[in-house]
């Protein structure tokens, strides 16, 4: 369900004796490049309560408090409804939370992760519900951030995604992208994610498919997880009256192979994660093979395969890696409806480099006069006067 942020909310629901009461959460934020950090922000939202409310901010008040999105906003609002954990967004939300809109929408409280989100000239923007008792905290996830994958874009280094061999030129780069040159921020820097088995089972579904269910599988590297994406998963998922859809993801390597340049951008552990987190996706096969194999059809007992219109590179033998699935006559072409691919991403980060950089580099400075203030509040004597020094400018 999406609704517009200046509509009206659900009436207060009559509960009748014995009635467990729905505990209505409610998420908020820019939602810019959605990625596994975002997806995971909302999972841990949504076990707080039974009904997770999600608002995303448009264009202009991104715009005014952060700089310019990467995405518009119809793109960031459809990214956010296919998030499995999100049951309802508000289109349009304001970018400073307040006790009227959580009770306009009928949220118990308001939630957000352990780092600081700060309105153009600095100021809180959870300071009101934070007063009043009606804000949690959840743990935000390391390794991972908008800047984090804007900086991966500019620099276009084939060794982001490994832990091994880091340029040096990479590693200088990331270092001080988005920066205040005095010192780092803890929320805006950048850090090697770390995959474990107990985050996939967090994301995963732990569904089985049931008989009846139609299996369907496709294949590809999911990098950026984007609107395409997410696109082309809706009309597969439509294609079935109970659709069961596996995505196979490719290795780094493979991936790079067939695309070539310096891709993926994210690692095979951050796109599965992405994926999982799509409600539309029940299964993902970590390092899927680049053909699909009459092994792998029959292993998964595949009913169906989907690709979309981009181009498929042949196999290394230059065979076609959908040669299998086509023979057995259920291989389906999809038309998404949607053009946007990874390349085009890049391009608009490139062409707007300049832009971005700036934008990070002030987040970052007013987040270090936050931080400057708080330890200066910690070791301040009681009474005494307090001078916050300004931030940095870029």
């Amino acid at each position: 369900m999406i609704r517009n942020g200046h509509g009206t909310a659900d009436s207060s629901k009559n509960l009748g004796p014995g009635t467990k009461r729905t505990v209505r959460v409610w998420c908020d934020g820019c939602y810019d490049m959605v990625h596994y950090g975002h997806s995971n922000q909302l999972r841990q939202a949504r076990a707080m309560g039974d009904y997770l409310v999600v608002g995303v901010h448009n264009d202009e008040e991104i715009a005014k408090h952060k700089g310019p999105p990467v995405f518009t906003q119809e793109e960031r609002y459809k990214m956010v409804q296919a998030i499995k954990w999100v049951d309802e967004i508000v289109a349009g939300a304001p970018y400073v939370t307040a006790l009227e809109t959580l009770d306009k929408y009928n949220c118990d409280f308001c939630v957000h992760g352990n780092d600081i989100t700060l309105t153009v000239d600095g100021r809180d923007t959870y300071e009101e519900v934070k007063k009043a008792g009606r804000y949690r905290e959840c743990k935000r996830t390391q390794g991972v951030s908008t800047t984090d994958l804007v900086g991966r874009m500019l620099l276009m280094t084939k060794a982001h995604h490994s832990s091994r061999e880091l340029p040096s030129e990479y590693q200088e780069y990331t270092d001080s992208f988005g920066k205040c040159p005095r010192s780092h921020s803890p929320w805006t820097g950048v850090s090697q994610f770390l995959q474990t088995s107990q985050k996939i089972i967090q994301f995963a579904s732990g569904k089985e498919p049931e008989p009846g269910d139609t299996i369907i599988y496709v294949a590809g590297a999911f990098d950026l997880f984007h609107i395409g994406h997410v696109s082309f998963l809706e009309k597969v998922y439509q294609l079935a009256e109970r659709p069961y859809i596996i995505a196979g993801l490719h290795f780094d390597q493979e991936v790079n192979h067939y695309k070539g340049k310096n891709y993926p951008i994210m690692n095979v552990h951050e796109r599965t994660l992405s994926v999982l987190a799509c409600r539309y996706v029940a299964e993902v096969v970590i390092g899927a093979p680049y053909a699909v194999t009459a092994n792998l059809l029959d292993h998964f007992k595949v009913d169906l395969v989907c690709h979309g219109k981009t181009e498929v590179v042949p196999d290394k033998d230059g065979s076609d890696p959908y040669k299998e699935p086509k023979r057995r006559g259920i291989f389906r072409q999809i038309n998404s409806g949607n053009d946007l691919t990874t390349d085009l991403i890049v391009q608009r980060i490139i062409k707007n480099r300049l832009e971005y950089e700036a934008r990070n580099q002030k987040k970052e400075a007013r987040e270090l006069a936050v931080l400057e203030a708080i330890k200066k509040r910690e070791v301040m004597p009681e009474g005494a006067a307090m001078q916050v020094e300004g931030p940095c400018e870029a």
